[in-house]
C-alpha cells in the first residue's frame, strides 16, 4: 500500500478548504458558503419545484412506454370471461376474439397471464386494418380455491399501449382424505 499517496489524497480537501483568499469567506475558487438560512431556503425551492412540475404531471408513468412507429387501436368482442363454477385442479381454456379497428398493422409485443397459472397464446404475426385474431387463455386451477379473477395483459401498438382481458372462475376446493392428503 502507497501510504504517502493515500495521505495526499485524504489531505487534499482539507488544503482546497482551508486555501480561502480573504475576501469576505469567498474561496480562490469564487465559492461562498450559505447561512443556514440560506440553505434551508434553496432546500425548501427545489421541493417546490419538484412538485410543481407540469411537464412531470403530463408526463407518462415510469412503467408506461408509448409505442414507437404507427399505432392502431383493437376491440374485443369480449373484454372478460368467467368459466363458472370448476372443480380445483381443472384446466379450462377461453379464446377472446378481436379485431384490428385502426389503420395500421397491429403488431401484439407482448402477451402476459398475471399469474403462472394463467397462460395466454397471442397470434406473432401482424394483423392488418379490419382482420380479426385470437388470443387463448388457459387457466389451470390446481392449488387454487374459491373465487378466482386472473388477468391477461397485452402489450402492442395501440394507445394505450396496454389493454387487459380478464378471466374468472369459482374454484370448487378438492376434498381431503382422512390421511389429510
Amino acid at each position: 500500500m502507497n501510504i504517502p499517496r493515500t495521505l495526499a489524497l485524504m489531505a487534499l480537501p482539507m488544503l482546497l478548504i482551508a486555501c480561502s483568499s480573504e475576501n469576505g469567506g469567498e474561496d480562490a475558487i469564487g465559492y461562498t458558503p450559505m447561512t443556514d438560512t440560506e440553505a434551508s431556503a434553496q432546500k425548501n425551492a427545489a421541493a417546490a419545484d419538484q412538485n410543481m412540475d407540469p411537464a412531470k404531471d403530463s408526463a407518462p408513468e415510469a412503467t408506461e412506454t408509448q409505442p414507437t412507429g404507427p399505432t392502431t387501436s383493437m376491440t374485443f368482442a369480449e373484454n372478460a370471461w368467467d368459466f363458472g363454477t370448476i372443480d380445483e385442479g381443472d384446466a379450462v381454456t377461453h379464446i377472446f376474439k378481436f379485431t384490428n379497428t385502426g389503420d395500421n398493422p397491429l403488431i401484439i409485443d407482448r402477451c402476459k397471464g398475471s399469474c403462472g397459472c394463467t397462460v395466454p397464446q397471442c397470434p406473432k404475426e401482424p394483423i392488418a386494418p379490419g382482420e380479426e385474431g385470437e388470443i387463448e387463455v388457459k387457466f389451470n386451477s390446481k392449488g387454487k380455491k374459491n373465487k378466482q379473477t386472473k388477468t391477461v395483459t397485452i402489450n402492442a401498438n395501440t394507445v394505450p399501449e396496454q389493454t387487459r382481458i380478464t378471466i374468472s372462475a369459482d374454484v370448487t376446493p378438492a376434498p381431503v382424505d382422512g390421511a389429510g392428503n
